[in-house]
């Protein structure tokens, strides 16, 4: 089955093409240099430019599989969570393709396209599994039970890790996307130099908090500027991730032994932080856990998770009514 996958949830435009779960395409479109010059993401401006690029977006994934739409089974788009202008875009193109072709379609929850991107990779989970997906929008930990079956475990109750990351960018003047800048800034800073705070909440509690974290490093920040004393950009950097790092890992491993779950997968953006990685091999193995992470650029935000999750959810579903309208929030759980 040729699958047409679309992702258009936040800032970046994707589209890629599926055959029977094989990538014959996977082309994106990244807005980092329209948003850097204010820090973060505008909806408005994002909403925009995924108008220009959506049609030229799928054209060019359609290219590269060397298929024509007449060729397309299945259309799958992301249909929430995200910022809802955007989502309107690709999810309106896609059923406006669906109808005038008519092509079945369905919507997806960004959130299985996440979860479910491990398998766009060589090295495949069993089920059941657990997954903690970070990124900019999202700290959630999820029993993944079949290809279409996910059970919310729990989530952040403030920022999210990602958002967190960008955020203590901001505020040392280091380079938008904040994510990749502070963790090559923590590639040679000692995570040891201070100690920040890590927000574990409730006993056995599988939410996770980390507005707290962002408050201490401002603060800490403040202090040294006070003393007129120089930042060490590397250091604090480093001790930062640490203390994100330490809660996720921690956080999901916990979740693995009180579900009695022997398989831990980790999907989003942050997920591709090698730091993190480093972290969840080691003690998965020391915890006897089997640990499987997603190949870097399935990592993102990308139309090929789209493509897979959609792909099963038809099987098991079938396609939806084209009445149905984005949401902001995750339908998950």
């Amino acid at each position: 089955m040729l699958v047409l996958g679309i992702e258009s949830s936040c800032d970046d435009t994707a589209a890629a093409v599926l055959n029977n779960n094989q990538i014959l395409s996977n082309v994106l479109n990244c807005q980092d240099s329209v948003h850097a010059e204010f820090g973060g993401i505008v909806p408005e401006l994002a909403s925009r430019k995924h108008l220009q690029a959506i049609n030229p977006v799928v054209e060019k994934a359609l290219a590269r599989a060397d298929v024509q739409l007449s060729d397309i089974d299945l259309i799958a788009a992301t249909q929430g969570p995200g910022l809802i202008g955007s989502l309107l875009v690709g999810f309106s193109y896609a059923k406006a393709l669906a109808h005038v072709r008519a092509i079945p379609i369905t919507g997806v929850d960004h959130m299985a396209g996440h979860i479910l991107s491990v398998f766009l990779g060589e090295e495949k989970p069993a089920f059941p599994y657990i997954a903690l997906i970070v990124s900019g929008g999202t700290s959630s930990l999820f029993l993944a039970e079949e290809f279409h079956q996910f059970r919310l475990l729990g989530r952040t109750r403030d920022d999210a890790a990602g958002e967190a990351f960008d955020k203590v960018a901001k505020m040392l003047g280091l380079a938008y996307p904040g994510g990749p800048s502070v963790s090559a800034m923590a590639a040679t800073g000692n995570p040891c130099h201070v100690r920040f705070p890590r927000a574990w909440l409730e006993e056995k509690s599988l939410d996770f908090s980390f507005s707290g974290l962002k408050t201490a490093v401002l603060s800490y920040v403040n202090q040294q500027k006070m003393k007129n004393a120089t930042l060490q950009l590397h250091d604090i950097c480093a001790s930062f991730q640490e203390a994100v790092v330490e809660v996720l890992v921690e956080k999901s491993i916990l979740a693995a032994h009180t579900h009695h779950i022997s398989t831990l997968v980790i999907g989003g953006g942050v997920s591709a932080n090698t730091r993190l990685r480093e972290v969840f091999a080691r003690r998965c193995q020391e915890d006897g856990i089997t640990f499987h992470a997603p190949e870097p650029q399935y990592c993102t935000d990308n139309a090929a998770m789209i493509a897979f999750a959609g792909y099963h959810k038809f099987c098991k579903f079938g396609a939806h009514g084209r009445d149905e309208d984005v949401y902001s929030r995750s339908q998950l759980g």
